[in-house]
């Protein structure tokens, strides 16, 4: 069981999960849907070597580790944790995820 933080929601517990369920309960089956495609796809071993799969499955590590904190520790995970901007983009658009230089 997570450890209990100190209450900063002001909803009760079966409040929270009485209007937010659904909407994160259809996330979660987003999530199992992009893993299955993932799986489905040509050379899926392929994706293993990806840096956003490999952030995402470390996400999910993180969901159920029951240490509190998820949101923002997950959040860091797929953060840029170096303090300087980079000098350039390296392609148009974000990826999602922070890919560590070789």
């Amino acid at each position: 069981m997570p450890e209990t933080p100190d209450p900063t929601c002001p909803l009760p517990r079966d409040a929270v999960v009485d209007r937010y369920f659904l909407e994160h309960r259809a996330k979660l089956l987003d999530v199992a849907a992009f893993l299955d495609r993932l799986d489905r796809s040509q050379a899926p071993e392929a994706a293993d070597d990806d840096f956003r799969v490999e952030a995402m499955q470390r996400a999910i590590e993180l969901l159920v580790d029951e240490k509190g904190d998820r949101a923002k520790r997950i959040l860091e995970l797929f953060s840029d944790p170096t303090p300087d901007p980079i000098p350039a983009a390296p392609m148009k658009g974000a990826t999602g995820a922070y890919k560590e230089p070789k």
